[in-house]
Order: C-alpha cells, then structure tokens, then sequence
C-alpha cells in the first residue's frame, strides 16, 4: 500500500441529515473507530463564519467529533487554528452509522453548547424541534432525543466533561 493510499484510508465523509435531507457533507480525517465511538477531525465546513452571539465559528477552526453507534448525539470539541479551546457543540442525532467511508449522521434539531471553562451551558433550537413534528410522527424517537439532550446537559455541567471524550 503506498503512503497515498493509507491517507485516503484515514478519510471518510462526514454526511449529516436533516429531515431527509443531506444538510452538509464535508471530508474528515478518522482519528479512531473502536466499534462504538467514531472520532473524526475536520476544519469548519461552512463557507462563511457562523455568529452564535455566544461563539462564532469561523475559517480554521478545527472539530474534533465524537459520535457513537449507540448514543443519541455527537460531541464536536471547536478549537481555533492554533489550538485554543473554544468548546464544545453538541448535537442530539440517531445513532452515527459508517459503512465504508461514509459516516451518515441524522440531525434531530436540538443542540447544546458547552463553553471552554464550562460556565455556559446552553440548550439550542428546542423551537425547532418542536417544529419538526417529530413528536407526532415518531413520539418514540422524539422522548430519546429529548431524554439525550437532558443527559448530554448534565454531562456537560460536570467538570470532568472533557474526559468523556479522551
């Protein structure tokens, strides 16, 4: 195999879902897959800087993304391009699913910021999940996303968070 070809194996294509839709695909390097929790690390995938108010994403932020086969969210570790910690932004999402070089995440409209020295922590878009009528249409999977975001909050609350994902 020559050094090329054990790159591209490194890479995957990171696919997240939204009611359907593929709402962004961006390459990431798989830094570890051990059957349960996928880490793949990648730049900031927009276009354009993002202003939260809170945090502002921007060119050469780089993610750090954790997202298992058996949770209901991913956590994105943000760090600017030279490394200082920004946070962490979390999605709540179906269980991540990678076949071959495709990882297909499917974003459930709530979210949830933690910042760097863990002082805010902040649930995002409950309006739109509320919105997304999945409450009707899957009640079932509307209570996991919603049971997930509350034990993602108190994940995030306690100081060892970071350590979660080490």
């Amino acid at each position: 195999m020559s050094a090329n070809s054990a790159e591209a194996a490194r890479m995957v294509d990171v696919v997240l879902v939204k009611g359907g839709r593929t709402k962004i695909r961006y390459p990431a390097e798989l830094l570890q897959d051990d059957g349960v929790r996928i880490s793949v690390r990648a730049p900031w995938a927009g276009d354009t800087a993002r202003d939260f108010g809170f945090v502002r994403f921007e060119q050469g932020d780089v993610f750090t993304e954790h997202y298992w086969r058996d949770r209901w969210y991913s956590v994105k570790e943000v760090r600017t391009a030279t490394g200082t910690l920004k946070g962490w932004y979390c999605d709540i999402t179906r269980p991540a699913v990678l076949t071959g070089t495709e990882l297909v995440v499917e974003d459930l409209d709530l979210d949830l910021w933690r910042s760097a020295d863990g002082t805010d922590v902040r649930r995002l878009d409950e309006d739109e999940f509320a919105e997304s009528g999945l409450a009707e249409t899957d009640p079932a999977a509307a209570a996991t996303a919603l049971a997930a975001l509350d034990e993602l909050e108190t994940l995030a609350r306690d100081a060892e968070f970071d350590a979660l994902l080490k």
